[in-house]
């Protein structure tokens, strides 16, 4: 693609100001810095980008230095989806376990640590909490993402959530609307259909993104996801019907508009990521989420360039790419007016852990008694979901081995993953982890090998629990963060 003329021109600036990139490294690029001088009023960080506390706050002062009132975006919903503990698995547990202890205040507390800790790294911005009713226990991509399937309870720890973590001058972005959890397919992957009527759409889906624009949420995200009771033609980052007439007018919400991810192949697979980017702003949305996958100088520029080029057409409105540039702007003055209310802030260290051992649900059949003695943990490892990503730690084991020295463990996937774990723990006493058991036939399939031959098994679910309890002792996380895996090993060892 040619690309444009890059003068400080208004039109150009707008273009720029719309895009939340990602980059590569563990420092500030070049070409990042010189597109924050000509316009570039945000940027986003993953896991790529995450090395230690130290390092982050490091990487954003470099930012801060070349604009100080710019968006630091990250994608932390802690739980399974984490950035900054990316490496060694999130230090709070995640929504669904929040959702099943369903304490409002202990949710309020946890994201507030979670947000006095990206203030202090400089993040001022965090793509959650996930707001969706997980309606459809076989989704995917949501599951444990979720606070629960009660659309009034998933309602009230969104906007404690919200709450707490903008209460540290961090702007929350409520996603995924208009709704993400009845899908049974992952919009990494494809476009996902919702069909049911707007009537259940309205009563179910739509009430906690309601509570959290009463708690004041600053950004709201939309999902890739075709809901023809809404739009038949189009899916909801790229409908006019859903961000503007529904979420804007309808609803009221006069906030930012921050699209999912735009490589996803739900978008990018079928409408092409530059033409995408420009449908989703001419259907309102005001930034532009990019980068988790493409994130180079020229994707930001053939970007910025098929914006100007579409306004230059006529194909998009100028006054709807100001007004979403101002939006994005306006966003960004809140963070700088806001910063320095972490510091206000009483650290709570503790609290994830805390939260995580509320949740618990420790189901014990009788039989052997706890842990005493080395134990083989066999860990069953389904595909990792995308927005989880490959990198972050799962499990007991770690924890095991310091509670129970000379604990060992394997890990297994496929269907003869029930015999190999059998032939490898030998005599010792198993701790089989699963996650998601209901949703994975060769692992459903594992489990019923291990116990029928050694009953004494204790069986760990850490993803969205929906099988009948079974084991001697069954443990469900509602959750694979770090501190669901340290309190599962804790109720282990206890029997």
């Amino acid at each position: 693609m040619t690309t444009l003329a890059t003068g400080p021109d208004t039109l150009t600036r707008d273009a720029l100001a719309v895009l939340q990139p990602g980059f590569a490294g563990t420092t500030a690029p070049d070409w990042v810095r010189r597109r924050l001088g000509e316009g570039l009023a945000s940027v986003a960080l993953f896991g790529r980008n995450v090395v230690s506390e130290d390092q982050v706050t490091s990487l954003t002062a470099q930012l801060h230095a070349e604009r100080d009132d710019l968006l630091i975006a990250i994608d932390e919903e802690s739980g399974d989806v984490t950035r900054l503990d990316v490496r060694t698995g999130s230090s709070f547990p995640g929504n669904h376990a929040l959702g099943a202890v369903d304490d409002p205040d202990l949710t309020r507390a946890v994201s507030r640590e979670l947000g006095r800790r990206l203030a202090a790294c400089g993040v001022n911005f965090d793509w959650a909490p996930s707001a969706d009713v997980n309606a459809n226990a076989d989704n995917p991509v949501i599951g444990v993402r979720s606070f629960g399937a009660a659309t009034d309870l998933v309602a009230r720890h969104t906007a404690a959530w919200v709450e707490g973590l903008q209460s540290t001058g961090v702007a929350a972005c409520t996603k995924h609307f208009p709704g993400h959890g009845d899908t049974n397919i992952d919009s990494h992957h494809a476009v996902p259909r919702i069909d049911v009527d707007a009537e259940t759409l309205f009563a179910r889906e739509l009430p906690p993104f309601r509570a959290a624009i009463a708690a004041g949420t600053r950004a709201i995200m939309s999902a890739h996801i075709l809901v023809p009771a809404l739009d038949p033609d189009r899916p909801g980052t790229l409908s006019r019907r859903i961000l503007t007439e529904l979420l804007r007018e309808e609803v009221g919400y006069q906030g930012l508009i921050v699209t999912d991810g735009m490589e996803m192949r739900a978008i990018s697979g079928t409408y092409g990521l530059e033409h995408g980017v420009v449908l989703a702003i001419a259907a309102g949305a005001d930034a532009i989420c990019v980068g988790g996958g493409l994130c180079d100088e020229g994707t930001v520029l053939g970007l910025r360039d098929a914006l100007v080029a579409a306004v230059r057409s006529g194909e998009l409105p100028e006054e709807r790419l100001a007004d979403a540039a101002t939006r994005v702007r306006e966003l960004a003055r809140w963070t700088a007016g806001a910063r320095g209310d972490a510091a206000r802030t009483e650290p709570a260290p503790q609290v994830g852990l805390t939260a995580a051992r509320r949740a618990l649900r420790v189901t014990r059949a009788g039989g052997p008694a706890p842990v005493d003695s080395p134990v083989y943990v066999a860990q069953f490892n389904p595909e990792p979901n995308i927005a989880v990503g490959d990198q972050t730690p799962w499990g007991v084991t770690d924890e095991l081995r310091r509670l129970v020295p000379g604990s060992t463990d394997g890990s297994f996937t496929g269907t003869d993953a029930g015999t190999l774990a059998l032939a490898a723990a030998g005599e010792r006493r198993i701790v089989a982890v699963v996650r998601d058991e209901h949703r994975h036939d060769w692992m459903r399939s594992a489990l019923d090998t291990l116990l029928a031959a050694r009953p004494d098994t204790v069986v760990v679910e850490m993803g969205l629990p929906q099988a009948t309890p079974r084991g001697s002792v069954h443990i469900a996380t509602y959750g694979a963060a770090r501190v669901c895996g340290i309190a599962a090993a804790e109720a282990v060892v206890r029997g």
